[in-house]
C-alpha cells in the first residue's frame, strides 16, 4: 500500500515536472527586445544625470547656498524624474514584447523611481514651507535620501544594461563557437 503511494506521488511529480519544463524553456526563448534595450540605455544616461544632481544638491548641506539655489538644483532633479519617468512609460508599453530580464528590470525600476518622486515632492513642500531652515536635519535627510536612491536607480539600469550587453556578446560566442544549446 505504501510502495504504491509513492509510485503515485512519484509519478505525479514526474508529470508536474514534465509541464514545467516546457514553459522555462519558452522563457528562455524570449529574444531581447531592441527597443526595450534601447529605452533602457536611454533610461541609464538620465539616471546618471539624476544621481550627479542628488549628489550635488546633497553637497549643498555643507554651504551657505542660498534657498534659491537649492530650488534649482531640485528643480533639475525634478526634470531628471519627469525624463526617467516617461522612459519608464515607454518601457512598459513595450513590455510585452521584452525578454524577461528586460521586464525583470522594469518592475525594478519603477519602485526607486516612485520613491525618488515622493522624496523631491518633499523637499519641493519643504523649500516652499521653510526656505529659511536649511541646515536642519530633515531636510538634510531628504537630500541624503535622494542621494542615496538616484544612486541605487543609476546602479540599478546600469546593471541590467550591462547584463543585456554582457548576454548578447555570450550569445555571439556561442554561435561562433558553435556550441550545441543546453
Amino acid at each position: 500500500m505504501r510502495e504504491q503511494l509513492t509510485a503515485r506521488v512519484s509519478l505525479a511529480l514526474l508529470l508536474a515536472g514534465a509541464s514545467i519544463v516546457p514553459v522555462c524553456l519558452r522563457a528562455a526563448e524570449v529574444p531581447d527586445s531592441p527597443e526595450a534595450t534601447e529605452l533602457l540605455s536611454d533610461a541609464r544616461a538620465q539616471a546618471f544625470q539624476l544621481q550627479q544632481d542628488a549628489e550635488t544638491m546633497e553637497s549643498f548641506t555643507r554651504s551657505s547656498l542660498s534657498w534659491q539655489s537649492h530650488a534649482d538644483a531640485v528643480a533639475r532633479i525634478k526634470d531628471h524624474i519627469n525624463t526617467v519617468g516617461r522612459q519608464l512609460v515607454k518601457l512598459e508599453a513595450v513590455r510585452e514584447n521584452a525578454s524577461p530580464w528586460q521586464r525583470t528590470a522594469i518592475d525594478r525600476i519603477r519602485p526607486i523611481l516612485k520613491e525618488l518622486a515622493s522624496n523631491t515632492e518633499s523637499i519641493i513642500d519643504y523649500l516652499t514651507k521653510h526656505p529659511e531652515r536649511l541646515k536642519l536635519p530633515a531636510y538634510q535627510d531628504y537630500l541624503e535620501a535622494n542621494a542615496d536612491h538616484s544612486e541605487d536607480l543609476a546602479a540599478l539600469i546600469s546593471d541590467f544594461v550591462k547584463y543585456g550587453r554582457n548576454k548578447g556578446r555570450m550569445e555571439h560566442l556561442k554561435d561562433k563557437l558553435e556550441i550545441p544549446s543546453e
